[in-house]
């Protein structure tokens, strides 16, 4: 009672009980990996909350997996006084922190979800896209999840296709499609679909024709890129005291200056750097091998990285994620750091906001550096210079060279009024 004699309600407070040390531990965990205190307060507070949670439903903590994670995100929150939101990404770090007991052994390990069998067909598709085309995982990936979208629609029996049912369930797929592009990359997998099964025998010949071809004019649009101040402006946006701004600014300064793609960073190993001559070997699409030379600025940018604390890696990819359980970065990680350096610099105007826009500006800043075309599509390890000529649209001065001028326009002059025939006079007043 208090002096009004009113009762007083005890403010309830979450407590990890007799799981505090594995609280305390995955603590020193996260602070050795660099985080910031306030991002340690966070991730430790979505653990702490779970671990109370568990405690006052009377689960033990052998029983924790992917169920219970889901029972957690569910529950209506009276955990404590003041009711928490438990969204996505509190979801996240709690995700976080039960794969991290699993890989001390404090949980037995997560079950793997089990992927549905691949059709016949569809598994034979896709092998030979790795072992005859030399795709990359991903590209495979990709194209198995596009042509996993249309046949539903179109059947997986391959005797019965036609350019009628070809084309309808196209159609039907581009009606509920989520964004322009996806009707277009599904439609491209099931071209190539098509013929892998005609050249099997197992499907009609030129049954790829009846695939629609979205309208598209080559070279119409402009490459979207920075300017070189603005580039910058990204690099000095990245704290160097800080794991996180060093890994994001090693990032950066190799997608700035040789172009790199977001798999390419993704992909990159410690192997692949020659320190003695400066040089970094890149496998990118169609598997095609380069070493391109390694700028004084990102060389030192990554020895920063490497030499820095940082988590502690379980592989040798070059860039790890900063948070548990500590995994290489994915292409996905790549584009946010990009877009976080975005935000942090305060550049409202970027034309967009993915990995792809920094080399976009690395190819204009080196024509308008004076380097040729060739020589760019070197670095960009274009195929052919003809993708690379995209980028000469936006050298105003070479194309101010050869423009032609126009020729002045004189006025027009107006025709005379021609008497009406057979010597007749129009009307006064009245209109021709």
């Amino acid at each position: 009672m208090n002096e009004h004699d009113t009762p007083v309600r005890r403010r309830r407070l979450l407590h990890a009980g007799q799981h505090q040390p594995l609280l305390d531990d995955y603590g020193r965990l996260l602070a050795g990996a660099g985080l910031s205190p306030a991002s340690i307060h966070i991730h430790l507070g979505s653990a702490l909350h779970f671990l109370a949670w568990i405690n006052q439903s009377g689960i033990a903590l052998e029983e924790v997996g992917p169920d219970i994670v889901a029972r957690f995100a569910a529950h209506d929150c009276r955990c404590h006084s003041s009711p928490r939101l438990v969204g996505q990404y509190y979801i996240n770090r709690v995700g976080r922190f039960v794969c991290h007991l699993a890989a001390r052994g404090v949980l037995p390990p997560w079950p793997v979800a089990e992927t549905p069998a691949l059709d016949r067909n569809v598994a034979d598709w896709l092998d030979a896209q790795a072992r005859q085309r030399g795709l990359a995982s991903v590209t495979i990936t990709r194209n198995g999840r596009m042509l996993a979208q249309i046949l539903p629609l179109i059947g997986t029996d391959p005797s019965r296709y036609t350019a009628r049912i070809i084309r309808d369930g196209l159609l039907e797929h581009a009606r509920s499609a989520r964004s322009e592009h996806y009707p277009k990359m599904v439609a491209s997998a099931l071209r190539l679909y098509l013929r892998h099964l005609a050249h099997r025998g197992l499907a009609a010949p030129d049954l790829g024709r009846a695939v629609p071809v979205a309208k598209t004019w080559r070279l119409a649009s402009l490459p979207r890129y920075l300017q070189p101040d603005a580039v910058e402006r990204l690099m000095v946006s990245c704290d160097p005291q800080t794991p996180g701004g060093r890994r994001d600014r090693a990032i950066l300064l190799l997608l700035a200056r040789l172009g790199l793609r977001a798999r390419d960073i993704a992909e990159l190993r410690l192997s692949d750097i020659d320190w003695r001559v400066a040089t970094l070997r890149v496998c990118g699409k169609g598997q095609r091998e380069v070493r391109l030379p390694l700028p004084q600025d990102a060389g030192d940018a990554l020895i920063a990285w490497l030499t820095g604390p940082r988590p502690a890696a379980s592989c040798d990819t070059v860039f790890m994620q900063l948070l548990p359980p500590f995994g290489p970065v994915s292409s996905g990680v790549v584009g946010g750091v990009v877009r976080r350096a975005i935000a942090r610099a305060g550049i409202e105007d970027a034309p967009s906001r993915g990995s792809h826009l920094l080399r976009h500006s690395a190819a204009t800043a080196m024509l308008r550096g004076g380097a040729t075309l060739d020589a760019i599509a070197t670095v960009l390890r274009h195929r052919s210079t003809e993708t690379t000529a995209h980028y000469a649209k936006v050298d105003v001065a070479m194309l101010d060279a050869v423009a032609q001028a126009w020729p002045p326009r004189e006025p027009i002059k107006a025709a005379p009024l021609l008497a009406p025939a057979l010597g007749l006079a129009w009307p006064e007043g009245a209109t021709c």
